[in-house]
């Protein structure tokens, strides 16, 4: 089993896909594992929310695994996995129509991840950023948001972000126009803080 796992992280993504296609029962594992990182990222990102996110991860990797076959080879399999994974995010945004918050901890002082090393200041500040910011990205619409957290925040191109969003260039383009001049009055704070 090892081996052969070994064996399939050799292959490149078109070739697992379509071994998975063909029957083989781990290719897909190699292939979600390959790119398990940043198809979360992507998720956690346009989610808000690390349940949402793993709940809409959860949904494209099924619909994937279920619709390989459909794969035409257009695009490189990751921009088609990303593709999957941010439209099952929107799916999931519009079925909800619930604005995500970020829970508190129930006990801040025993959370492991509020015990960064630094000052506490500077991570109070640091959190109260990343939660204007989730607030500010809550109050656009999701396909801008989208856009914008693919290209800002991930930073794939225009090109690869239209590609994922199964839109065109300019689609893109401007909702991350549109987007980002929603958010610089929400924002705007930030920079006379900074």
């Amino acid at each position: 089993m090892i081996s052969l796992l070994h064996e399939l992280a050799e292959i490149t993504d078109a070739d697992l896909l379509a071994r998975h296609v063909a029957g083989d029962e781990h290719a897909f594992e190699v292939l979600f594992t390959r790119h398990r990182d940043r198809l979360w990222a992507v998720a956690l990102r346009t989610m808000r929310n690390p349940d949402e996110a793993a709940d809409a991860l959860q949904e494209a990797m099924i619909s994937a695994f279920r619709r390989a076959d459909s794969f035409r080879g257009q695009a490189a399999v990751t921009t088609w996995l990303h593709r999957i994974v941010v439209n099952a995010c929107l799916d999931r945004m519009r079925r909800n129509k619930v604005r995500a918050t970020q829970p508190m901890p129930d006990n801040p002082d025993h959370d492991p991840t509020l015990a960064v090393a630094g000052d506490l200041q500077d991570e109070f500040s640091d959190k109260e950023t990343a939660a204007d910011v989730a607030r500010a990205l809550a109050s656009i619409n999701a396909d801008q948001r989208a856009a914008l957290v693919l290209v800002d925040m991930q930073g794939y191109s225009v090109d690869e972000a239209a590609a994922m969003l199964g839109c065109a260039p300019g689609t893109v383009k401007s909702r991350c126009s549109r987007g980002r001049a929603r958010l610089a009055p929400l924002l705007a704070h930030l920079r006379e803080d900074g």
